[in-house]
């Protein structure tokens, strides 16, 4: 009779600390969740320097392989784990590297200089250096700001890599307003300049962000939007002064600028219904870049990795063996 006890009372301990988590804490236990997703799919949590500055990224497999590594840079205010989602989907052969970018999560947050776009791009080279990753070409994946950031990249270091990705980028000058846009002039106009519908402080504006950036509802337990809101909040001073930097004059359509220095083959995946850059960038993109390769997601929106990841990482795998077959052809 004492051995059952025994044994259900360690069987117990973990549920009610597991409750007690979900209940309490719901920001520790979403952590622990991507914390173990990251394990589940091989991933591994590293750090590099440049001088002083910290680099926190994830990797899987190593350089060298028959097909180029991917480094795969987030959106705005999201991490490195954003990517979770598509690397599901990944071959394990493929060498993946996710980079938190500047400032965001275990990355170190310095100051604007750091924030805008030309300031990332410089950051990302400096760790791409870090852990040695230009040694041979490479395939840049980039969503949102990191597509603009993505886009940038290209345009300077175009030999590299062997072909970028960019997935509803920002950066362009849009033929048709998104419906982002639209509330972000609505907001201007009223002055209510503190209220922007990507930073929330309420779990109803959390909801809001969350309709903005999905086509489909996520329909999310209570206490896994407060987690989401609580791991948030303490950060939302930074993702302001990073807002401000990439909607600034010098950022705000850096990529549309840069676009006739991109050498490197170029793809395009963008959701049709996307709400906060509308889909008429990948027309923009096409315009200056003919032979780019387009993907409209149909029922999609702005975030791609998290709505359509089997789709998005079979296009990226598709392309990225397309490209280094082309380039293997060349070579030889």
């Amino acid at each position: 009779m004492e051995l059952i006890m025994v044994s259900g009372g360690i069987l117990v301990v973990p549920v009610l600390a597991f409750i007690t988590s979900f209940l309490f804490w719901p920001g520790v236990l979403l952590k622990a969740y991507n914390w173990y997703w990251r394990r589940r799919l091989g991933l591994s949590v590293r750090y590099s320097y440049s001088g002083s500055y910290r680099f926190c990224y994830s990797s899987r497999g190593t350089a060298g392989g028959a097909t180029p590594s991917l480094l795969l840079l987030h959106g705005f205010s999201a991490t490195k784990d954003m990517w979770l989602p598509v690397i599901k989907y990944l071959p394990t052969s493929h060498h993946v590297v996710c980079v938190d970018m500047p400032g965001h999560e275990g990355t170190s947050r310095t100051g604007p200089e750091d924030y805008s776009i030309q300031g990332q791009v410089r950051r990302i080279h400096q760790f791409v250096q870090s852990i040695g990753l230009d040694k041979r070409p490479f395939h840049l994946v980039g969503t949102s700001m990191g597509g603009n950031v993505a886009g940038v990249y290209a345009s300077h270091y175009s030999s590299h890599l062997s072909g970028t990705t960019l997935i509803c980028p920002a950066g362009l000058v849009y033929p048709t307003e998104s419906e982002f846009i639209s509330r972000l002039r609505e907001l201007e106009k009223n002055q209510q300049e503190e209220s922007i519908p990507l930073i929330p402080t309420t779990p109803q504006e959390l909801e809001g962000m969350l309709r903005l950036c999905c086509h489909t509802p996520l329909n999310l337990p209570r206490q896994v939007l407060r987690g989401l809101l609580d791991n948030r909040i303490p950060n939302n001073g930074f993702y302001k002064e990073v807002f401000m930097e990439i909607v600034g004059e010098k950022s705000r359509h850096s990529l549309q600028e840069n676009l006739h220095l991109i050498t490197t083959p170029l793809q395009v995946i963008w959701g049709k219904e996307d709400q906060v850059v509308d889909v008429s960038g990948a027309a923009a993109l096409q315009a200056a870049l003919p032979d780019c390769q387009v993907a409209l997601l149909e029922n999609c929106g702005h975030s791609v990795a998290l709505e359509r990841p089997r789709k998005a990482a079979k296009l990226i795998v598709d392309f990225n063996v397309e490209v280094n077959g082309e380039n293997a052809k060349k070579h030889s």
